[in-house]
């Protein structure tokens, strides 16, 4: 609240003091209420109320509104101070508009001519008040309004500074940089004026306009690349700046640090200018920031260090991005590599995320490995579990054929005390490095082993359908391979993945080790069903048919197996898996001939080649890492997570998949419910057809009843949906996947509640990333409240460019008036007396229709019901027939309790679907959501 002078809020701040001494929640509440009515019956009844008073009640109610209480008056009020000349009553005025006054209120026209007045004002102090008002608002109203007259405050040559800085911040909120929804972009006349706002006096203006800038080229690009000429200009000016020439301007001795780290990020939005003098002038000034990191610090104090790395950090980045100056990059890494012992961690952090898109360059990447001991050392000596993280993903991008091993040796000696969260993304790193770099591959079966051995339940199926893949594809290496199986499967304490790849490989290759008495064919199979007993079905049904490849391999021991394969255990075997290959398996040894046998259970053909499954598995991995349960990746984890990409794509050129039969490698996208994609969606990339369209309406129509499944799906992308509600609160994860071998540029899924909606609908989207790589997955998620009872969806509008071409589709989400219903359990007495207490013409809904699928799929008919949110109650209605559920809707400030009746009448194939609720609104909704179902 703003300061006040004299008794002028005396009766606020004596408000104030009340509720602070309040000594219960009830004695608040009870003082409250007394305030709220007073004020009311001023409002009212007291026509002669001043300025003063009314901006004295708005602020009494702006409290009361900022402790947690609704406040449904006083917005005219507001709306009065809007034109006064005093500074205090206008300011409160646009405070409470801001806070109070919904965006689609009637009230908006009049405030909108108010700020239209302020706008023409010669008063500075007024135009700012305005402008910070539209800023706070920033709906797309506003927009269409001062769309055009913002612009020319911001370019005017008779604007005040001051003013400026309040109109480019106020366009960047409207343009949608700052969380705004997006709007159209300022073309023509007014973008080279925008763009020489580099060239500013006065720096306070140069600072708001690169924000705005900054934005507007991550739109229009190619619209704004004049500014990075005068970026360049800028930024040598304050680089080269003394304390005294920007004196206002410096922080703890370092000149205009956040305008040039702006400067910094808004030239990396474009490749390396092209004319000589302008990329030697920015080598100059990157230089120079790279020699005054190196200097004698100018001040102990903390703030000064912080300023000094923060453009430091970011003049590496576009070092970085640039990828062109061998010089500067070596010049990077050095400086880089002395922060990796700096007493901070966060330096320490920074440094080795920074190192991470190093290693990546073919001019830096030796400069990188020369830091390999240091980072080993953090792998093993850093307290903090994200620096030892980074360390990790150091490791991964440096390592090449000249230092693989080492580097494969220390991350599998890590792995024994790493953290549970990372292990299975380095268990992928891991097994990527040893094949990528295995010039023995005895080498790569031993780390894989090992691999299993210290993080057995950390090894994915990718990992241990790899190495079986490579063994039984390279003949080199089919023998080492099953000795080492057949000693790893000896430890007392052996893990089931272990038992897979054994079961397998010996299976395949026992052969090639039954020579040797201490490995005969009789030792294996009784070292193998060992461990039988204490694997999983699947496992069990693996080792079933390693038993029936033992009968070809080895005829000496087929009794032995013939008897395993008749036990009760296998034949009558609660798994219906289990049964069938025990029984098929029997049946084959005991009636084919030898020939027969041999052919049938010949040694498996080579694997296709095609990319690693691993490769792809951990792609996914860090381009979704933590989605599913984070708001969105920090700036420090999305620079990792896309330099474990590039190195990635660096390193990698690897051979068969996962499975026996080819698949394209379009098919590793799978969708939310862990589906591929059809064969039939991975050709003729178009845009969204009428066909499209048609399936999404069916999808919403199923995700009624469900809270995961796909939402809409085309050549290009699959949009999923993974949702969970509680009360009147939501929490959705929307999925899209990318379908194409390309990238989706300039990605922007926005959500909105059209028309009166916005009222009852309260939905916050968090931003997500501008590009989604070829066969990547990102998620977007949106949090949402119901206020009070809708009908209308929300509305997804999905925005991205491929192959040239803009394309847009809305979609809607399924989020519908039932997702907020929390089952309730009654009895018949409960449920009849509340059915005949609900009997009122307004309280009820009904509708006849016949059945899509039948009135006898009675477990179609409860999973229809339990999904839309109802307690199902059986065994509560006279005729057995029937089904009847309750439920109760969870709004913002209400509750209202539903029942449901739906009655068969199997002769005529009909339902009659009955809802009733103490509002009859509610139960219309529900009804027509409810009965498209059947």
């Amino acid at each position: 609240m703003p300061a006040v002078r004299g008794d002028g809020m005396r009766g606020l701040a004596v408000f104030i003091s009340d509720i602070r001494n309040c000594k219960s929640k009830e004695a608040e509440i009870k003082r409250i209420n007394k305030e709220l009515a007073n004020i009311r019956s001023k409002f009212k009844g007291d026509k002669t109320l001043d300025g003063y008073q009314k901006k004295k009640y708005v602020c009494k109610l702006l409290f009361i509104f900022l402790l947690g209480h609704d406040i449904d008056f006083g917005h005219m009020e507001a709306v009065n101070l809007l034109s006064s000349n005093k500074y205090t009553e206008k300011q409160i005025g646009y405070l409470f508009i801001s806070v109070l006054v919904d965006s689609t209120s009637d009230l908006m026209k009049l405030v909108i001519k108010s700020i239209s007045n302020d706008l023409q004002s010669r008063n500075p102090i007024h135009v700012n008040l305005a402008l910070q008002c539209i800023a706070n608002i920033g709906s797309k109203d506003m927009a269409d309004a001062f769309g055009n007259e913002i612009p020319k405050l911001l370019v005017s040559g008779d604007t005040m500074d001051t003013v400026k800085q309040s109109a480019a911040l106020c366009l960047l909120r409207l343009y949608g940089g700052a969380g705004g929804e997006p709007t159209a972009t300022p073309s023509g006349e007014w973008t080279s004026r925008i763009v020489h706002l580099l060239n500013d006096q006065h720096m306070g203006v140069v600072t708001a306009a690169t924000s705005l800038i900054d934005a507007l080229v991550k739109r229009s690009p190619e619209e704004y690349k004049g500014c990075v000429s005068l970026a360049v200009s800028r930024l040598s000016r304050i680089v080269t700046a003394s304390y005294t020439d920007l004196q206002d301007y410096t922080y703890y001795f370092v000149p205009a640090p956040w305008l040039s780290v702006k400067l910094l990020r808004l030239l990396q939005n474009y490749p390396p200018p092209d004319d000589p003098g302008v990329r030697g002038r920015l080598n100059e000034c990157l230089e120079t920031i790279l020699n005054k990191a190196q200097e004698p610090p100018k001040s102990k104090k903390v703030q000064h260090s912080n300023a000094k790395n923060a453009v430091l950090f970011e003049a590496i980045s576009l070092i970085i991005h640039s990828d062109s100056e061998p010089n500067l990059l070596v010049r990077a890494c050095n400086q880089l590599g002395s922060f990796l012992t700096h007493r901070e961690t966060n330096l320490r952090y920074l440094a080795l995320e920074s190192m991470c898109l190093l290693a990546t360059s073919e001019f830096s990447h030796d400069a990188v490995k020369k830091h390999q001991e240091t980072v080993i050392n953090a792998l093993k000596t850093e307290r903090d579990v994200s620096v030892r993280q980074r360390a990790v993903d150091l490791l991964y991008a440096m390592c090449d054929k000249s230092n693989a091993e080492e580097i494969v040796q220390e991350m599998l000696n890590y792995l024994e005390l790493a953290d549970y969260s990372i292990r299975e993304e380095m268990v992928l790193k891991v097994a990527i490095l040893a094949e990528k770099y295995a010039s023995d591959y005895t080498w790569y079966v031993d780390v894989i082993l090992n691999l299993i051995r210290i993080a057995g339940d950390y090894v994915s199926e990718e990992v241990w359908y790899r190495v079986i893949q490579i063994v039984v594809n390279r003949e080199d290496v089919q023998g080492y391979a099953a000795k080492m199986v057949f000693e790893a499967l000896q430890a007392p304490a052996c893990h089931e993945n272990m038992v897979k790849v054994g079961g397998y490989i010996l299976g395949e290759f026992g052969n090639l080790i039954a020579g040797d008495a201490r490995s005969s064919p009789q030792v294996q199979f009784r070292l193998l069903h060992s461990k039988f007993h204490l694997c999983s079905p699947m496992t069990r049904a693996l080792l079933l048919s390693t038993y029936v490849k033992f009968i070809n391999l080895f005829p000496e021991i087929k009794g032995e197996i013939i008897t395993i394969l008749k036990s009760d255990t296998n034949l009558r075997s609660a798994e219906a898996e289990l049964q069938q290959r025990a029984s098929e398996y029997l049946t084959l040894a005991n009636t084919v001939s030898t020939d027969v046998l041999a052919t049938v259970l010949e040694e498996m053909p080579a694997f296709p080649e095609r990319e690693s499954s691993i490769l792809a598995k951990l792609k996914k991995k860090s381009w979704s890492n933590d989605a599913a349960g984070a708001s969105g990746a920090t700036k420090s984890e999305t620079v990792s997570t896309k330099a474990n990409h590039v190195s990635s794509e660096r390193s990698m050129d690897m051979g068969a998949s996962s499975g026996a039969k080819p698949q394209s490698s379009m098919s590793l996208l799978v969708d939310v419910l862990g589906g591929e994609i059809p064969n039939g969606m991975q050709g003729n990339l178009g845009g969204f057809s009428n066909a499209s369209m048609s399936a999404h309406e069916e999808n919403l129509k199923k995700l009624i009843c469900k809270n995961n499944g796909v939402l809409f799906e085309n050549d290009l992308i699959q949009v999923g949906i993974r949702a969970e509600y509680r009360q009147n609160l939501g929490r959705l994860g929307i999925f899209f996947g990318n379908k194409t071998i390309s990238p989706l540029t300039q990605f922007s899924p926005t959500v909105s509640c059209p028309g009166i909606l916005a009222a009852k609908l309260l939905v916050q989207a968090k931003s997500v990333e501008s590009q989604v790589e070829a066969g990547a997955q990102i998620q977007q998620l949106i949090n949402v409240e119901c206020i009070d009872d809708f009908v209308e969806y929300p509305l997804l509008t999905v925005n991205f460019v491929h192959g040239g071409s803009q394309q847009r589709h809305e979609l809607k989400l399924p989020v519908s008036i039932n997702k907020f219903f929390q089952a309730t359990d009654m009895n018949s007495d409960s449920f009849f007396g509340r059915w005949k207490n609900l009997s009122g013409p307004q309280q009820e809904a009904q509708h006849i229709f016949q059945s899509q699928f039948g009135t006898d799929d009675i477990d179609g008919v409860k999973t229809k019901l339990v999904g839309f949110g109802l307690a199902l109650l059986e065994g509560i209605d006279p005729n057995p027939d029937n089904f009847v559920g309750a439920g109760i809707v969870h709004m913002r400030g209400q509750q209202i309790g539903c029942l449901l009746r739906l009655e068969p009448n199997k002769q005529a194939n009909m339902y009659r679907l009955t809802i009733r609720s103490s509002k009859g609104s509610v139960s219309k909704q529900l009804l027509d959501l409810l009965h498209p179902q059947f």
